[in-house]
């Protein structure tokens, strides 16, 4: 894994970085994990558009991850590491004795070869890839795709380079740091896998050029001082005027910097020890 440069033979290419993809072992993905991935645009059943700023990009399929772990106390033998385009880890495409392959996300470390297994047992080693019960893991140890709710599978912890940790277990919870230094508790008997998600670097590269930005999907944003005051609150003046609004809003005017959205009494805020950065 690391950062890969260009040769300056274009103004765009100058700054423009990307993945050198050396942890890569395959180049085709296994088509039985294979599913279309239909795009939105950005909009909802009626055609609006419900999230701006959204469309094109490169057309891509999905890959079946399996966030559940549900194949216990069989060991599964690593084949390959692989490229994801819809996330911004590696993952692992792993083989059961039954031959039944999945993919699964690629922790630091893991590499062809390697074993990984998931367990409800207590006497399962504390090695790189194997999923337990928050139960049996040590205070300390760094953990990632983990579960809110008992078998629903890991939705948190996910991302390129980041990892949560276990700071204490009183009763029936474990006390678990999460990447935005927030702390939150998570029931004992949900899973969680051991290590921090490769491709540490993704957060480190530059995009470069407008067009590398469409290839993701990602359309332009024009600022609302930019506009008429038709269109948004900042908009019209003139010359290059000012925003015009007491406080930079969004379209909609809502305030658009540090303004908290979060509903004043969700029910999750029981599980929130201490708030995040």
């Amino acid at each position: 894994m690391g950062i890969k440069k260009f040769k300056p033979t274009t103004s765009s290419r100058r700054w423009m970085e990307g993945s050198d993809f050396s942890e890569i072992t395959k180049d085709r993905p296994t088509k039985s994990l294979l599913l279309p991935l239909k795009k939105t645009g950005g909009r909802n059943s009626y055609g609006r558009i419900t999230t701006r700023h959204k469309g094109g990009g490169h057309k891509r399929m999905l890959r079946i991850i399996d966030f559940k772990r549900d194949l216990f106390n069989m060991p599964a033998k690593v084949i390959s590491i692989e490229y994801d385009p819809n996330r911004s880890a590696r993952i692992a495409l792993v083989e059961y004795p039954t031959k039944e392959r999945r993919y699964i996300l690629a922790p630091v470390g893991l590499g062809v070869g390697d074993e990984v297994v998931s367990s409800n047992q207590k006497d399962i080693e504390i090695k790189i890839g194997n999923c337990l019960l928050l139960r049996y893991i040590p205070n300390g140890t760094p953990i990632h795709n983990i579960e809110l709710n008992k078998g629903r599978g890991g939705q948190i912890v996910r991302s390129a380079g980041v990892s949560a940790q276990i700071m204490a277990k009183e009763d029936k919870y474990a006390h678990v740091r999460l990447p935005s230094t927030e702390v939150r508790l998570i029931d004992l008997d949900c899973y969680a896998t051991i290590g921090q998600i490769s491709n540490i670097e993704h957060e480190a590269i530059t995009i470069g050029k407008a067009g590398r930005s469409r290839w993701l999907g990602i359309r332009p944003t024009v600022r609302g001082a930019a506009m008429n005051p038709v269109d948004h609150p900042h908009g019209g003046g003139e010359g290059k005027a000012g925003q015009g609004n007491p406080h930079p809003v969004s379209p909609w005017g809502q305030p658009s910097k540090g303004f908290k959205t979060r509903k004043k009494r969700k029910y999750s805020d029981k599980f929130i020890v201490k708030r995040g950065k």
